[in-house]
């Protein structure tokens, strides 16, 4: 059940919340992996689990460019096409949202707070993800295939500010993987680091927690009003 954020809604609240997608509003990476591997597997090529945590975060085309250097017989942008349908197949299945954010999304959207996705995945996957949410959730789409420059270039954060009308450094970002965080942080905007396939070190101006289950629209407001705050407890 949501929480009711009008009982102890905070004095501060973002401007607007910037999410990643894949690892921080579902648990998708198993279904890019599990893509991965596939393709690998039809062409007769090697991709280790390290091959696949380096690649979590990146540009698609920096993951295709990735798969052809492994041994798949195809150009970057057409192992990505192949890639992106297989995930969404299985998106149309199920979409796998991680832990505590369709309360914290519920809440957000009671308080007033817009949001925003922003992500190295391409709009059409975007989309079925943001159709699994409640109508009026997500303010715009940052999609990999929008963008001239990818994470870690600062650029998909200052084009979701933009497009919101709201300066980046009154935002929070909610990241899961290091290229993100290096994005979220070069544009200004107050970052958040929730782990999924890969840890979130500690940095400079680095907010982390193990999950959103325990963010609130309080942590999410001391962090926008500059605080760092740690709740990963490493």
């Amino acid at each position: 059940m949501p929480r009711d954020p009008s009982a102890a809604t905070p004095d501060r609240l973002p401007a607007a919340v910037l999410f990643d997608m894949d690892g921080t509003l579902v648990d998708t990476e198993p279904y890019w992996m599990r893509a991965e591997r596939e393709i690998v597997a039809a062409h007769g090529a090697a991709w280790t689990h390290e091959d696949a945590l380096g690649a979590v975060g990146q540009a698609l085309l920096t993951t295709g460019t990735m798969l052809r250097d492994a041994g798949v017989p195809l150009e970057p942008a057409e192992i990505v096409s192949w890639l992106v349908a297989r995930v969404n197949e299985q998106l149309r299945e199920r979409v796998p949202w991680r832990a505590g954010v369709p309360e914290l999304l519920e809440d957000l959207r009671a308080a007033g707070v817009p949001c925003a996705v922003v992500t190295m995945s391409y709009r059409s996957q975007a989309e079925v993800v943001a159709d699994g949410a409640p109508a009026g959730t997500f303010a715009h789409l940052v999609t990999g295939d929008e963008v001239t420059r990818g994470k870690p270039h600062p650029e998909p954060y200052l084009t979701a500010a933009r497009l919101l009308g709201v300066r980046p450094q009154d935002c929070v970002a909610v990241e899961d993987s290091g290229p993100g965080i290096t994005s979220a942080l070069a544009s200004g905007a107050r970052t958040l680091g929730v782990p999924a396939e890969v840890p979130v070190p500690p940095r400079p101006g680095l907010s982390r927690a193990a999950s959103l289950k325990q963010v609130d629209l309080d942590t999410l407001g001391r962090i926008a009003a500059g605080e760092v705050v740690d709740l990963l407890g490493d």
